[in-house]
């Protein structure tokens, strides 16, 4: 793994709103194909290939499900704790 590419962008899962929430997990589901696949010459290639697969498109819609279930849960779990309530975050 690119010791530049941060997994949890700003390394946080905290965000403002659930759009907020649901972009971060649209861009956490991208890293992980960018790390699976570091070069981005043969992410290109394969694009048109999984773009035309309804099946590989489903896969992405659960991937960024699983990110934004991840991150809600995450969320849910600091709005509970002292610090969060305190606006110390």
């Amino acid at each position: 793994m690119s010791e530049q590419t941060k997994l949890i962008p700003g390394n946080s899962l905290i965000t403002a709103t659930p759009e907020d929430g649901r972009a971060l997990a649209v861009k956490m589901a991208r890293l992980i194909i960018k790390i699976t696949q570091p070069d981005a010459e043969i992410r290109e290639q394969l694009r048109p290939k999984y773009a035309n697969d309804a099946a590989m498109l489903i896969a992405i819609g659960q991937t960024v499900a699983t990110e934004f279930a991840t991150i809600a849960k995450a969320n849910e779990y600091w709005k509970n704790t002292k610090t969060i309530k305190s606006g110390i975050y």
